[in-house]
């Protein structure tokens, strides 16, 4: 008899607390005053929250992916921000090609986002079209050539940098962690000869925008995949970030996702600040046959044409 397999969902949540608060005390304290995303629905779910304030309201960008085709694009969420209450769903990027890590910031007056889309072989910047956070152009491609995964950008003291994984065999990108840096945003971007500058699988893989912590020194939230993939986040701190030089400093607190769930509590991979505002998602592990059948029909449909 064929064994049932083991299927990943996730659920996207708003914790209210800021981004260097967050511990798993704080985590825990705070569960019952997390704002949960929507249920995506049958064969689907929602992940790798990122997050824009503007004006009244909390944009919440996701990877919306449904195993029916077994890709996502990109949805927004919008929440008023006095209470936190759901307004509007919209898909706002959707390409012949998974997409997912949506992370947006804003630069120079415009919105920019770049989402993961190592499929297409590359790393792209895509902006806003007239400010508006539904429609997004592709800009350029900051890396070409790359399978490169969860790219995480940020400007720091005259440079900006990025942080990302490369998708390979053997799931490296559960295990290595890549550096590049440019001059400006749109490059040209020079990744490291030491890369990767991190290989554990405790730590390395990329899970939430780049911040710099009270102290001053810039973070990374990274997976920790040791127990599974996307099994927990914890931090990598750089109190030396050079072209010539990399200092890291492996965190050893981890946030799982029984801090903050009591049905997702196999996993907690994205850990991204916005404002006063902690964003996460967690994970609960489906062991049914209905994820056999599913498979089995997308190939009919695909020897068919359909």
């Amino acid at each position: 008899m064929l064994r049932a397999p083991s299927t990943d969902f996730w659920q996207v949540g708003i914790v209210p607390l800021a981004l260097e608060d967050v511990d798993p005390h704080s985590l825990r304290a705070a569960r019952e005053r997390i704002t949960w995303l929507p249920d995506a629905g049958r064969w689907r779910y929602l992940a790798d929250p990122f997050g824009l304030v503007r004006n009244d309201a909390l944009h919440v960008f996701v990877e919306a992916f449904d195993y029916r085709v077994k890709r996502a694009n990109i949805e927004r969420h919008e929440f008023a921000l006095s209470d936190l209450a759901w307004r509007s769903r919209t898909t706002v990027l959707d390409l012949p090609f998974h997409l997912s890590y949506p992370q947006v910031f804003e630069h120079q007056s415009e919105t920019w986002m770049v989402p993961e889309s190592y499929q297409a072989g590359e790393i792209a910047l895509y902006r806003a079209v007239d400010g508006s956070l539904n429609r997004w152009a592709r800009e350029c491609a900051l890396i070409s050539g790359v399978p490169g995964a969860d790219a995480s950008l940020v400007e720091h003291e005259g440079q900006w940098w990025m942080f990302y994984t490369l998708v390979g065999p053997g799931a490296r990108d559960q295990r290595e962690l890549h550096v590049a840096h440019a001059p400006a945003l749109t490059g040209p971007w020079t990744p490291l000869p030491a890369n990767p500058v991190r290989v554990n699988r405790e730590g390395a893989r990329p899970a939430g925008r780049p911040f710099v912590g009270r102290d001053g020194v810039l973070t990374l939230p990274v997976q920790d995949s040791s127990t599974g993939y996307g099994g927990a986040t914890r931090l990598l701190r750089f109190p030396v970030l050079t072209p010539q030089r990399i200092d890291i400093e492996a965190g050893t607190e981890r946030l799982t996702g029984d801090l903050a769930s009591d049905s997702h509590t196999a996993g907690l991979h994205t850990l991204t600040g916005c404002g006063g505002f902690t964003l996460i998602d967690v994970k609960r592990i489906d062991r049914s046959r209905g994820k056999q059948w599913l498979d089995l029909k997308r190939r009919l449909r695909r020897l068919l044409g359909n």
